[in-house]
């Protein structure tokens, strides 16, 4: 009798985990180079997949800040502007729902100027507040 209630349970968690959703993850990337990439499963209250970018529009040759994984679809394909330290941002929140559907951004700068030293400590911040 106990076998039979473990192969029950076993065949339903492969089902749950079946269902569950996998994104790419991304907790930052600099100058479009992800700097620690992979794959992570959404529990049930993250269930999109999600690219979030922070650009300065005011430093050019800057590729920005990204960061990507699993979060809840409030606040979704969102385009979000601020100022932060003096800096102007603009902050854009891309979401999906199927198996990674939200490659790893690699497509950066070529070079990091400068004034985008500045803004880093700005746009780290602001970055922390998408999670």
């Amino acid at each position: 009798m106990g076998k039979i209630i473990y192969g029950i349970l076993a065949a339903i968690a492969s089902f749950m985990l079946a269902d569950s959703l996998v994104c790419n993850k991304c907790s930052v990337s600099i100058i479009g180079i992800c700097l620690n990439s992979g794959n992570v499963t959404c529990n049930t209250n993250t269930s999109v997949c999600y690219t979030g970018n922070i650009a300065f529009p005011s430093v050019s040759g800057f590729a920005g800040f990204s960061n990507q994984g699993c979060r809840e679809p409030a606040g979704c394909n969102a385009t979000t502007n601020g100022t932060l330290l003096g800096a102007t941002y603009m902050k854009t929140i891309q979401c999906c729902s199927t198996n990674n559907c939200n490659p790893v951004q690699l497509n950066g700068a070529p070079s990091a100027k400068t004034s985008a030293t500045v803004a880093l400590g700005a746009a780290i911040a602001a970055m922390w507040s998408m999670m």
